[in-house]
């Protein structure tokens, strides 16, 4: 990776498309008009956060920023004479003395922040060290539809070992991590950002196998407008340190970016992304063919127990694992499982459906991976993840280095996965893939034409049934098999709005 002063790319607040509603008033005694068909218009604005990348001071990170082609601005909507923009900035670096975010120092800004200038094509920027700052920023116009930002860190030596990756993410008022810990080998940051000109505040909440952990400094944490405030998960509770631990984050006030930096002293480090929403049924997509250990993790969050069937789906169909077809996870409670051996060579995806269809209880979940052995092993973490319902984007492909999983869990599903050009060059490539359901396809091949540089994954629905998808970016060093799974979330890059009604009947 060049080292080369950090120059940025894009974020921060909400994605809105603006558009007018119209109605009449009904004549006394008349039924209301009836609703009509709601429209999906492009945002005009997009918001990403990007949390801190490392503290290691050998620490290398990549900023891939881009926007899928295909999906335009919304038209007649204010704004339209400005010109589109895509940028990152720096976040105030406020460390919590105590776990409250109440004191703390600012870290050094970038230098000449990079934007995208057009969709299609991805821009990338660098740095180095232990002092990068978060970031926040916004897209606009042409560029707010689907943009996406990858941060990727490769860290060689250390406590903090590994390739970790993420998917800048969106500000929420919401978010759950499970598969966090706050055991003795582990260092396990929660990293709250807030975009907005508004200081939010911030609740933390933590779950371990006998339910909630007694915390403090775990309320009301202020974290200031354009600011991020990294908390250590251990030192939020005085309790026995516990190995599985799923974390609740929400605000009382104001958006955050949240996401956890999880550091283990034998086996690396990753980010955990937030889950998906509770659900009954959820889907964890691509687990490395090599995966040495596979730990699962999961949380009821509501007043019932829930028993889960879990599957694994594979290339040729959905097995049960061996010594682990299924789950008790009582309300309230941190729930594990161990899957020894669970992928046998083949790229695989959880499956966790009710072992009773007619009690259907919500759940999170995520994995922990480990691939490797001894002192050369690597861990990351799978979340949870939707379905994609429109289109969604990974960043930071690189050649013979990135994998592609999807994966039907229900009926078969058609979907159109591009590779976009390169960074530095190369021609985008499509293709229309069917996934069986029950299945999980593997794609390896598709780069583009002449690639030079880092490219994007967008997969996008066609027909049939769902799809869940998840990129695996491997990138060896020094016999250690460092990797990173980014599992693919809807880029929201259009919004459902209500048609414009008018009545036009006469009053008598």
């Amino acid at each position: 990776m060049k080292r080369t002063t950090l120059s940025l790319i894009a974020g921060a607040t909400a994605l809105a498309a603006v558009t007018g509603f119209a109605a009449l008033t009904a004549p006394d005694g008349a039924a209301a008009p009836e609703a009509k068909a709601t429209t999906r218009l492009p945002v005009e604005r997009a918001g990403l956060v990007c949390p801190a990348p490392s503290t290691s001071e050998v620490a290398e990170t990549r900023y891939t920023s881009y926007t899928p082609t295909g999906t335009g601005a919304a038209k007649g909507t204010p704004g339209k004479t400005e010109q589109p923009t895509a940028l990152l900035r720096t976040a105030t670096n406020t460390t919590p003395a105590d776990g409250t975010g109440k004191t703390g120092k600012k870290s050094k800004a970038p230098k000449a922040p990079a934007t995208v200038t057009a969709p299609g094509k991805p821009v990338t920027a660098e740095a180095e060290g232990g002092s990068v700052p978060a970031l926040t920023g916004s897209a606009t116009g042409t560029l707010a539809p689907g943009w996406t930002v990858q941060q990727t860190t490769v860290v060689p030596a250390g406590g903090a070992r590994g390739l970790l990756g993420l998917g800048c993410g969106a500000p929420d008022t919401d978010f759950w991590f499970p598969a966090a810990s706050t055991a003795k080998d582990r260092q396990d940051y929660v990293h709250l950002t807030n975009p907005d000109d508004t200081a939010a505040v911030a609740d933390i909440e933590l779950y371990g196998p006998e339910g909630l952990l007694k915390s403090q400094f775990t309320e009301g944490i202020p974290v200031p407008a354009h600011s991020t405030v990294p908390v250590l998960l251990s030192t939020l509770t005085s309790e026995t340190a516990r190995r599985d631990v799923t974390v609740h984050v929400t605000t009382r006030s104001g958006r955050v970016g949240a996401a956890v930096a999880a550091a283990d002293d034998k086996l690396g480090s990753d980010w955990i992304a937030p889950a998906a929403d509770p659900a009954s049924t959820a889907v964890l997509p691509g687990i490395p063919a090599d995966a040495t250990s596979v730990r699962l993790v999961a949380f009821a969050p509501g007043d019932d127990d829930a028993d889960l069937k879990v599957q694994l789906a594979t290339a040729t169909g959905t097995i049960v694992p061996a010594g682990g077809g299924s789950l008790h996870v009582k309300s309230g409670m941190t729930a594990f499982a161990d899957l020894p051996d669970l992928t046998r060579g083949a790229v695989g995806s959880l499956l966790l459906t009710p072992s009773d269809p007619k009690k259907p209880t919500p759940v999170v979940a995520a994995l922990e991976v480990v691939r490797g052995k001894g002192e050369n092993t690597e861990i990351a973490f799978i979340p949870a993840t939707a379905a994609v319902s429109a289109r969604a984007t990974v960043a930071d492909n690189r050649a013979k280095a990135s994998t592609l999983s999807l994966t039907a869990p229900g009926a078969d599903a058609q979907v159109k996965v591009t590779a976009s050009a390169g960074s530095e060059g190369g021609t985008p490539v499509s293709r229309t893939v069917t996934v069986k359901g029950g299945t999980t396809t593997v794609l390896a091949d598709l780069v583009p034409e002449g690639l030079k540089g880092s490219y994007a994954l967008t997969v996008e629905p066609v027909s049939g049934g769902k799809v869940h998808a998840a990129r695996t970016l491997a990138l060896p060093e020094d016999g250690v098999p460092m990797f990173t799974v980014q599992t693919f979330v809807d880029d929201r890059g259009t919004v459902e709005l209500p048609t414009a009604h008018q009545d036009l009947g006469v009053l008598d």
